[in-house]
């Protein structure tokens, strides 16, 4: 996995202060393995690590990974969570807390949990676990409250500092104090100009201590420089406070704290200002658990009286309220809420009774899924790169619609409906995981025999071939069809063809395949038939004759279903039409033909994102190379091949169909270099990510990074034998990496190992005599 920082786009606002917390954050970091970095609501936690982030990057190998968790509602999702923040595609079957920590073992990465507070006995136990079964992984958590983690390191982040009532401002206040800034770098965004002088930084100063220097409650004052001046502004807000100071707000006769009561203030005076059509807005959107889009604003949010245009104006002004958070890129808009202002907003929703949370979050489970069904309309045809983007943008809504409806009388059947039609989804994109988790929860709590319940079986059944699980899902797909059959739903019956097939096909039992498959295309596509279900039926059936040597028939149905693929501009299914088609070419002898047609699936697979028939296509494009001769790029790619299946957990005997192509480019790249040189090629693919793997099989690089070449050390152990031959002891190479004592320890202990060696010493020799031969 590459260094990396996953998080959301960039804010347009800058960042104001907080230069001695970013130090002690990246110093904490760098000292204990759990930071929590605790605060009131509005204090600015998020946004700290969020510029804090990217000043760790280099500190860990294997990434910076940021996991948000605001828009997570259900404990038992945050395992789910951090394996789409991670990419994991993993097909093992095994529990998701299991495949975090196979995943995370000997990797140097940082995970960022964000908002945690609502989450914190699960993120505690989670992070307990990582933390045990790992060495280089450390955690950065952002809470209201410290999560019960033993040896954790909290840091509370206070309010920007503002100056003492009654004390002389210093000639630049801004500089002093962070607060103020923020206030005078707010008001000139919105009035351009602005600046604190001798006439108004006395009435900044009072506005700001007002606030209680809480970054949220400033950033929300300031806008209101659009219309009023600060003294106005001042005298208003001292009225607010009264206001709730005399218990205008509140029902349990309680005074909450007084940070919390001035967020509250900051917060209820926007809402005052904010048109009717913004306040109810503001109110529906706060249903949305995460990021969304304009189209998904529009259904969830419509009223009678509110028509798109209004709604469209309402969106505009919570923005430039500093309501609502513009997120995307100039062509994907998307908008989400600071998490302060989505509970109030749905503190508001729910003054108008239950039935009105309950009526928005339904117009969010009808827009998710009329989203997600014409994402299957689409699927076949040219906009899938795009639709996986979208889908993947929508992951918070998703998940939040499938909560409701397994939490809520009567929603079931959506749930499970909704699930049936994400099959393309998960299986393309190799989300087994999430699919899995979501399909066998609902097909529990849903036994009705109804037409979702015989998608969701096969659905489930593909998932669970996917992972190489014939035993449990040739059951489930007959179950499926029966009941199909039964409901007599023809275009669900035909679904069922490929995972029966499937389940053959794995265990090995090529003849009963073929025989499914025969049978599927004798018979025409039914009313409602996925065609991309009904190009997998040409794919399989054209894979066992492959394997059978019918190596002319298998082509043809391959360039058969290849011209209905083109016509719609599809890729994915035309994808695994090449890779068939390449390996037919390949069994054949034409080695030229079955290369650029493997590569042309490549190119297919990476828009696509698909993993693991990326990694099989890489394996097939090894044994062309092997039998043109070229060793060393056969090695290279059964080393990144080797990489996918280890991050993946795949089983190679899972897969039979696919033994001889890795056995004859390994022994063909073998009695080609000879055991060094292969083994030095082989480890050059183990360094290389899935992406660089195809840059080099599709040529656009030459090989893997440099430091690993003919060496058997990892990149960071390359990297700490360095450093050991400048002479820096463990402690200052700790220092340097910005790691634990311990990990530096355990660096070099490995090294010392790998290389066979029981000196510092001799490690430098031999750094330095690869310094002196490398290119």
């Amino acid at each position: 996995m590459t260094r990396q920082t996953i998080g959301p786009p960039v804010r347009t606002s800058s960042f104001v202060g907080r230069r001695q917390e970013t130090a002690e954050v990246k110093r904490l970091v760098t000292a204990h393995r759990l930071v929590s970095l605790t605060g009131t609501g509005g204090v600015g936690k998020t946004r700290l690590v969020l510029h804090a982030v990217p000043r760790l990057a280099r500190a860990f190998a294997d990434g910076v990974h940021l996991v948000q968790l605001a828009g997570v509602r259900d404990a038992s999702l945050v395992p789910l969570a951090l394996i789409e923040a991670l990419n994991i595609r993993d097909v093992s079957g095994r529990s998701p807390v299991r495949v975090l920590g196979d995943h995370l073992q000997g990797r140097e990465s940082l995970l960022v949990l964000d908002n945690c507070e609502h989450l914190a006995d699960a993120c505690a136990r989670l992070v307990e676990t990582l933390l045990a079964e790992t060495d280089g992984v450390r955690v950065l958590a952002t809470s209201r409250h410290p999560l019960d983690v033993p040896a954790q390191h909290v840091l509370e982040l206070q309010p920007l500092a503002t100056p003492t009532a009654g004390e002389p401002l210093p000639p630049k206040p801004a500089l002093e104090y962070p607060a103020l800034a923020l206030f005078a770098d707010r008001a000139a965004a919105v009035l351009p100009g602005f600046s604190l002088t001798e006439a108004n930084q006395d009435a900044v100063a009072a506005l700001c201590r007002r606030l209680d220097g809480l970054p949220l409650a400033i950033e929300l004052a300031a806008v209101r420089m659009r219309a009023l001046g600060v003294q106005q502004l001042l005298e208003r807000l001292d009225r607010r406070y009264r206001l709730l100071a005399d218990g205008a707000y509140g029902t349990d006769g309680e005074d909450p704290l007084p940070r919390h009561r001035t967020l509250r203030a900051a917060v209820d005076w926007s809402h005052d200002l904010c048109t009717r059509e913004e306040r109810a807005v503001w109110a529906r959107a706060s249903v949305f658990a995460g990021s969304f889009d304009l189209g998904a604003a529009e259904e969830v949010c419509a009223e009678p009286g509110l028509d798109r245009d209004e709604l469209v104006d309402a969106v505009a002004g919570l923005v430039d309220k500093s309501l609502l958070v513009r997120d995307g890129d100039a062509v994907h808009a998307r908008y989400r809420m600071l998490e302060s202002i989505r509970q109030y907003g749905l503190d508001r929703l729910r003054e108008d009774g239950a039935h009105a949370e309950e009526a928005a979050r339904r117009r969010a489970r009808d827009w998710c899924l009329d989203f997600v069904e014409e994402c299957e309309e689409r699927w076949f045809g040219p906009d899938q790169p795009e639709l996986v983007r979208r889908l993947h943008a929508e992951s918070d809504l998703i998940r939040s619609t499938f909560e409701f409806c397994l939490t809520t009388p009567g929603e079931l059947r959506a749930g499970l409906k909704l699930a049936g039609h994400l099959w393309f989804f998960w299986f393309a994109t190799g989300a087994l995981v999430e699919g899995r988790y979501w399909l066998e929860r609902l097909l529990a709590a849903a036994p009705e025999p109804t037409v979702a319940r015989a998608r969701a079986l096969w659905a489930l059944a593909l998932m669970l071939l996917s992972q190489g699980n014939a035993v449990r899902a040739a059951p489930l797909v007959e179950e499926a069809r029966d009941l199909a059959l039964r409901l007599g739903d023809e275009a669900e019956v035909a679904h069922t063809f490929f995972g029966r097939g499937g389940a053959c096909l794995i265990s090995g039992d090529y003849e009963r395949a073929r025989a499914v498959y025969e049978d599927a295309l004798s018979r025409p596509p039914r009313a409602g038939e996925s065609m991309s279900l009904v190009g997998f039926k040409y794919v399989e059936l054209a894979h066992v004759l492959a394997i059978q040597g019918e190596f002319d028939r298998a082509m043809a149905l391959c360039e058969e279903f290849r011209q209905i693929c083109l016509a719609h501009g599809e890729q994915w299914i035309h994808s695994y039409l090449l890779r068939i088609l390449a390996f037919a070419e390949w069994a054949k002898g034409d080695q030229a033909a079955a290369g650029v047609h493997a590569r042309e699936c490549l190119r297919l697979k990476r828009a696509v994102g698909d993993v693991f028939g990326t990694g099989m296509t890489l394996e097939l494009l090894a044994a062309v190379h092997a039998r043109d001769g070229e060793g060393r790029a056969a090695a290279v790619l059964l080393g990144a091949v080797k990489r996918i299946w280890q991050d993946a957990h795949v089983a190679l005997d899972r897969t039979p169909s696919h033994g001889p192509v890795r056995t004859e480019a390994e022994d063909g790249a073998r009695a080609l270099l000879g055991d060094a040189a292969f083994q030095n090629a082989y480890r050059e693919g183990l360094a290389l990510t899935s992406d660089h793997a195809v840059a080099y099989a599709l040529g656009e690089r030459e090989s893997a990074p440099r430091p690993v070449l003919d060496s058997p050390l990892t990149r960071r152990e390359s990297e700490v034998a360095e450093l050991i031959a400048e002479g820096l002891t463990n402690q200052q190479i700790a220092d340097r990496l910005v790691v634990a004592l311990r990990t530096a320890e355990g660096h070099v202990e490995r090294i010392l190992s790998k290389l066979g060696f029981t000196s510092r010493s001799q490690v430098a020799v031999w750094t330095e005599g690869r310094r002196a031969t490398r290119p």
